[in-house]
């Protein structure tokens, strides 16, 4: 047992260390993770003989909820709602057609049974949240027309579809499914996992808002649960447990609670763990020694759901929307698969289904395939495209970007009626413990004394204690779109409520500290005080 301990703990410090270099070496990180799998693995250095597809199934389940969970906590549903109707038909009517395109062709022209080429097809028809979000965050990935928004909500919300695929095709399979039993399973996959999933949202943010915990790390041990609660409940009854876990983290990430940024910090960990898990996983089962036998259908399912399944998918649903045309190529690339297509490899496996073709090898080799060509060249097809945005932040589409942060400095623009102009800092009558800590000068940054004197255009830096730990107010950021009920209104004219301000306003590169007929425009971001 503590040699197994000791072993675990060494394959994450090596994964860890791994994945630092693999940035600067310009590889996928989650693609280091299954050769260090393999490494590991019974064709690989250190032996491990492990073959349990049934084991490796229920970790790799559980390892999928908080990933799937982490996927809607992280999205920024301000940034993703004006592509949402876009991103569900992709990963609804999108998984479908990919499902359905991938299955014809393995019938068809490489010759597999009718529902086995299904099965495959349903298995590698959603693309990887795990992959896609870590590309865009590591990579800065600034991507014109919210595309990767766009990305982020496919991604984030194509796998309860594949899934539910994955379970009706079995079922086919196994002889347990007649016409009305598959019209009641998608109804009740649907409607009960969604309805599960807000449900268990609306639970959580009432616990989280009204109940006050003794020891501050409870509140993610809370979520932690309910985002397990979410997907059992909703299996038990017949609901696709995904789904509800995707809702109830969508929900609950875009809701203002004091303890979000914990949850963001202790989710962001549990997710790369969970990503560590599956991808080591998925190469500590594969037997590199047998890739020989399944390479060429496998390359030719590759490249063929590459190259036509997912671009027909795409633009059948993006060329209605009249979305531009490098936008529906980069998207058609971005289908990475990943994590769930293992998990649903994997449980067809362990299915009681007869299954004549090495599925699992199959769709390992496609995950590879994916993630090394299509997650490498993500970054040089975009550039290709002309699709980077430089005056965009991609941080900024995921939850955790700081948007509740302490204040711990200001910056103030000196104008012509400003009282510090042409003034020297010793003549200045500054709040106790304020200082001003720097004065950006026409680009060049001035140190300040006692005796400089502050000119107009001036940016001057003002620094300020910290707010304590106990402190339980925050600042939050609200971007105004131009379908926001407080476009063009006053300040006065809005109802806010008694506990709430407006601090200042970000408008362009100015900061507009506001009175009551200060007039909110589009595309301005208010900051307010968050109790």
């Amino acid at each position: 047992m503590t040699i197994d301990l000791l072993l675990v703990a060494g394959v994450i410090l090596v994964c860890l260390l791994a994945s630092k270099f693999s940035a600067k070496l310009g590889v996928p990180t989650l693609l280091v993770f299954i050769f260090l799998g393999m490494v590991f693995g019974s064709d690989g250095v250190f032996k491990i003989q492990f073959d349990n597809y049934s084991i490796a199934e229920r970790i790799c389940s559980i390892a999928l909820i908080f990933i799937m969970f982490y996927g809607g906590f992280g999205t920024n549903w301000q940034k993703a709602k004006t592509v949402a109707v876009k991103a569900v038909m992709l990963s609804t009517v999108g998984v479908l057609l990919t499902a359905a395109i991938t299955g014809v062709f393995c019938h068809f022209v490489l010759g597999f049974g009718l529902l086995e080429s299904f099965l495959i097809g349903a298995v590698v028809s959603s693309t990887d949240a795990a992959s896609v979000f870590s590309i865009l965050r590591s990579k800065r990935l600034n991507l014109k027309y919210n595309t990767a928004s766009l990305l982020e909500v496919e991604s984030g919300s194509n796998d309860p579809c594949s899934y539910m695929l994955t379970v009706i095709v079995l079922s086919l399979m196994n002889g347990e499914a007649s016409g009305a039993h598959i019209v009641y399973m998608i109804f009740a996959q649907i409607v009960y996992g969604a309805v599960i999933g807000v449900v268990m949202a609306l639970i959580s943010h009432f616990i989280l808002t009204k109940v006050k915990f003794n020891n501050d790390g409870f509140e993610s041990i809370l979520v932690f649960s309910m985002a397990l609660v979410s997907y059992a409940l909703s299996s038990v009854i017949g609901g696709n447990g995904y789904l509800s876990t995707y809702i109830t983290g969508l929900i609950l990430g875009n809701k203002s609670f004091k303890s979000k940024k914990k949850l963001v910090n202790f989710f962001d960990g549990i997710t790369g763990l969970m990503q560590i898990l599956i991808f080591f996983l998925l190469g500590l089962l594969a037997f590199p020694s047998q890739l020989p036998q399944i390479v060429l259908p496998a390359l030719a399912i590759a490249l063929f759901l590459t190259f036509i399944a997912r671009p027909i998918s795409v633009f059948a649903i993006l060329t209605p929307f009249k979305c531009p045309l490098k936008q529906q190529l980069l998207v058609s690339w971005s289908g990475l698969r990943g994590a769930a297509s293992i998990v649903f490899a994997i449980m067809a496996m362990v299915s009681p289904a007869y299954i004549k073709n090495d599925v699992f090898h199959v769709v390992f080799f496609i995950v590879l395939f994916s993630i090394s060509l299509q997650g490498t060249l993500i970054p040089f097809i975009s550039n290709k495209l002309n699709m980077i945005d430089n005056n965009s932040d991609v941080m900024k589409t995921f939850n955790d970007y700081a948007d509740e942060v302490p204040v711990q400095f200001l910056k103030l623009k000196i104008g012509h009626s400003h009282p510090w102009r042409d003034k020297a800092l010793k003549d200045i009558d500054l709040l106790p413990n304020v200082l001003v800590a720097l004065i950006i000068r026409n680009g060049a940054q001035i140190v300040p004394k006692g005796d400089t004197v502050i000119m107009q255009d001036d940016n001057v830096i003002v620094s300020g204690p910290s707010l304590d730990k106990e402190f339980e107010g925050y600042l939050t950021e609200i971007r105004i779109d131009a379908d926001n009920k407080w476009l063009g209104k006053s300040l006065s004219d809005i109802k806010f409520g008694s506990d709430k301000l407006v601090i200042l306003i970000k408008r362009n590169e100015k900061v507009v500290i506001p009175t009551g007929s200060t007039v909110v425009r589009e595309d301005d971001v208010l900051i307010m005080n968050q109790p």
